[in-house]
């Protein structure tokens, strides 16, 4: 079963086009990652999904229902947490908790208490004096204490050092693992790497990309690392060989995945001592997508 279904939303705002003819689809107890720069309509797209905006054209659904007309409904089964939380300053963290688990009836206040303890936070102090890692906090502790089907996130991690990063994610995978749907929008490359079970790359509000990552890596170029007994004659001449360099005596370059063999057959001539063959990061991959871009629009402009 499918939790959410975008179907061609496009919203407009006056002349500037925000989105334009999205689709996506996340499946029941998926970790989805929803990654693009700044700017690129990751907020957009999650405030249609909660009703806080209305799409242009296209339809959205979650649970099976339209996110505009069934907000209320829908939002009795979803956990978020926005990525610039601003709290009530008059009130301790812990009082904005409490009313957040009550407003919404499904909280567990041991699970309150185990998250304030994880994530280190004074749940005592005025949210005044927080800094914004701190408020980033009370809201993660409001969202994961709660009993919710969907989780949607948008840049959760944003003010947080790298340990309470890794609690973060360590509580993603265990809302995974209870079947729980996780909707995670962040420009951390590394973060929805090490989460997601499948991503949608979103570029000046289309998306350019969606798929696991393993459907999505066979198109990119793996990362090779050669060390030979014999100089190496004829690399930059080759096909699929970018961004060659030589570090000491060691040749560091991508090759496209489908050139690997030629290119492995060729590099053996001249005596192999030390060979790595990683697979491209989802860094690698967002940037191979962004540059590609790029070089499209240069070559439409110089037309």
């Amino acid at each position: 079963m499918n939790v959410i279904e975008v179907r061609g939303v496009t919203k407009k705002f006056g002349n500037f086009t925000a989105l334009n003819n999205i689709n996506l689809t996340v499946g029941e107890g998926e970790i989805y990652g929803f990654i693009g720069p700044n700017g690129a309509g990751k907020s957009t797209t999650i405030r249609i999904l909660l009703g806080m905006l209305k799409a242009t054209d296209g339809k959205a659904t979650i649970f099976g229902k339209d996110v505009w007309k069934d907000a209320v409904e829908i939002h009795k089964r979803i956990s978020y947490v926005p990525g610039d939380v601003n709290l009530w300053p008059t009130l301790t963290g812990g009082e904005v908790i409490d009313i957040l688990l009550k407003l919404r009836g499904n909280g567990n206040s041991n699970k309150r208490d185990e998250l304030l303890e994880r994530f280190d936070l004074d749940p005592t102090k005025k949210c005044r004096a927080y800094s914004k890692g701190n408020r980033q906090k009370v809201a993660l502790v409001a969202a994961l204490a709660q009993d919710a089907d969907l989780y949607i996130f948008d840049e959760p991690t944003s003010g947080l050092d790298p340990l309470m990063e890794r609690i973060f994610q360590e509580y993603v995978r265990e809302l995974s693992q209870e079947g729980k749907t996780v909707f995670l929008s962040s420009h951390i490359l590394s973060e929805v790497e090490k989460l997601c079970d499948k991503v949608a790359i979103i570029r000046q509000g289309e998306i350019i990309e969606e798929g696991t990552l393993k459907e999505m890596r066979h198109l990119t170029r793996m990362n090779v690392i050669v060390q030979t007994k014999e100089p190496i004659d004829g690399l930059k001449e080759m096909d699929g060989i970018h961004h060659l360099e030589k570090r000491d005596k060691e040749w560091h370059f991508q090759v496209d995945a489908d050139k690997m063999g030629s290119v492995i057959t060729h590099i053996s001539e001249f005596g192999i001592i030390h060979l790595e063959s990683l697979p491209p990061t989802l860094e690698d991959l967002f940037m191979g997508f962004y540059e590609g871009s790029v070089l499209s629009e240069n070559k439409r402009g110089n037309r």
